[in-house]
């Protein structure tokens, strides 16, 4: 039995993962793995913040209010959940004080010689200046790097998205370059600006950062 848990693990690794705690200015943040009770939480607060995300995600199939009902995250979680289990994504919850407060998730990894994936997060529009999001990205990329074995992780954002292009900033991304045209948000192809660190810029962590600046504290 040993030897098989070791062999479904190796082809997931670093997923399920519960990282954290850190205390941030927004509370004592932990980031843990998407679960189905998740679905109240994460309907409320995305119906009720569409003004606060729907300008920056990629445009989806039918009306918001449909595709953030109650309803709607069982399917979208047993999709996440199916891909952490074959190693092509490590999808998480964001909580500050045990509360749900967003998603971040490392999607579209490759392994092999490349053994890269791209970072993706929202928060709550209640605490997005609470240095959530910052804090959710270098756990999860000083994770990405250590336990789930990546070498690079890349971020794109619109230009217009100062707040985002902030956190990555300060998370410790550089920016490398402009795609153009490349994802279609709210009904246009958008611009979107490139971030990225590899494992060999991050030093002692990402998290480790963060702390030494005071931006956070471990909990």
């Amino acid at each position: 039995m040993a030897a098989l848990a070791d062999s479904v693990e190796n082809r997931h690794p670093g997923w399920p993962a519960t990282l954290g705690p850190l205390r941030i200015p927004a509370g004592v943040l932990a980031v843990r793995p998407v679960r189905l009770r998740d679905a109240g939480e994460w309907s409320r607060v995305r119906l009720r913040d569409r003004e606060h995300l729907e300008e920056w995600e990629p445009t989806g199939i039918g009306p918001w209010a449909d595709r953030n009902a109650f309803w709607s995250w069982p399917s979208q979680w047993a999709a996440l959940r199916g891909l952490a289990r074959r190693g092509q994504c490590l999808p998480f919850t964001i909580t500050v004080d045990g509360k749900f407060a967003g998603q971040i998730t490392v999607g579209n990894v490759i392994r092999a010689a490349l053994r890269s994936a791209w970072i993706g997060y929202w928060v709550s529009s209640e605490i997005v200046r609470g240095g959530v999001a910052t804090a959710a990205v270098a756990l999860v990329t000083d994770h990405a790097f250590d336990a789930a074995g990546l070498h690079r992780l890349e971020a794109t954002v619109r230009p217009e998205n100062n707040a985002s292009i902030r956190v990555l900033t300060k998370a410790g991304y550089r920016q490398e370059g402009l795609f153009e045209r490349y994802l279609d948000v709210a009904g246009a192809w958008r611009d979107h600006l490139c971030f990225a660190v590899t494992k060999e810029e991050t030093g002692d962590g990402l998290v480790s950062r963060l702390v030494a600046s005071g931006r956070a504290d471990l909990a």
